[in-house]
């Protein structure tokens, strides 16, 4: 096997992002959007970004199977043997895609024996990269700049709680209660979790559902830079599940 190495993995994550960006600027385009099983919204953006991941990862690393959104369904009995394995979503916040507010990104996540140990995030509006990995610990960067070493906070009060713009719910409220928490910001997709790991917002609580393509890079970047992500009940955050939703959970500083 190829020495896994990030900087090829963020190569890949800005060409997809600058192919969603040709849709998202494109005036001719109605976005192509179509309805997935679960009626979530997919976008020839999504579709776009999906294909260059899967080859890239592919040309790089053939010997790691890839686990995205859009890519074919995997049946448990398979993927649940799989040692080490590429955890993608390739447009995540596609709501705000649609909705035009640039707050969307591409996610891409190793994972070794269902943990997130490498995750790169890209934001095609913002042209701004956040990646870690357990071994190295967390990073921002503009591409084509020096990267700048991220951490958590470690305020111990006044902390601010950070949330989803497209599926607050109200039961997040009084869960946040027990934090010291001062104040409240929103944002989508997983740039939630770049927010703790560089230190602006100090918990991410999360009712609602999701799956594990929408977690498991934002984790990965978060916990290397010394966050703590566990389920609602505060135990384990588990990966590569018979069925791939994820409960509730806790992101937070410490």
């Amino acid at each position: 096997m190829n020495k896994i190495t990030i900087p090829p993995i963020l190569n890949i994550a800005v060409e997809a992002g600058q192919a969603i960006l040709e849709v998202y600027h494109d005036p001719a385009q109605d976005f192509q959007i179509t309805a997935k099983k679960d009626n979530s919204p997919l976008t020839a953006a999504d579709q776009r970004s999906h294909d260059i991941i899967m080859k890239g990862l592919t040309a790089l690393h053939p010997d790691i199977p890839v686990l995205s959104e859009e890519g074919a369904e995997v049946p448990y009995e398979i993927r649940k043997d799989w040692p080490l394995y590429w955890c993608v979503d390739p447009l995540d916040g596609t709501k705000e895609f649609i909705n035009r507010n640039g707050e969307f990104t591409v996610n891409i996540a190793l994972m070794a024996n269902n943990e997130p140990v490498m995750g790169i995030i890209y934001s095609p509006v913002l042209n701004v990269i956040y990646y870690g990995s357990l071994e190295e610990g967390s990073f921002k960067m503009i591409p084509g700049a020096s990267p700048e070493r991220i951490f958590v906070s470690k305020e111990n009060s006044n902390w601010t709680a950070i949330g989803s713009r497209s599926h607050a719910d109200p039961e997040e409220e009084e869960v946040l209660k027990e934090f010291p928490v001062k104040d409240k910001i929103s944002i989508g997709s997983s740039l939630k979790f770049c927010i703790i790991a560089e230190g602006k917002a100090q918990v991410y609580y999360r009712k609602g559902p999701t799956m594990e393509w929408d977690t498991a890079a934002g984790q990965a970047i978060a916990v290397s830079a010394g966050a703590t992500m566990l389920n609602a009940s505060k135990g384990k955050f588990y990966y590569n599940k018979p069925s791939l939703l994820n409960p509730g959970f806790f992101c937070y500083s410490g």
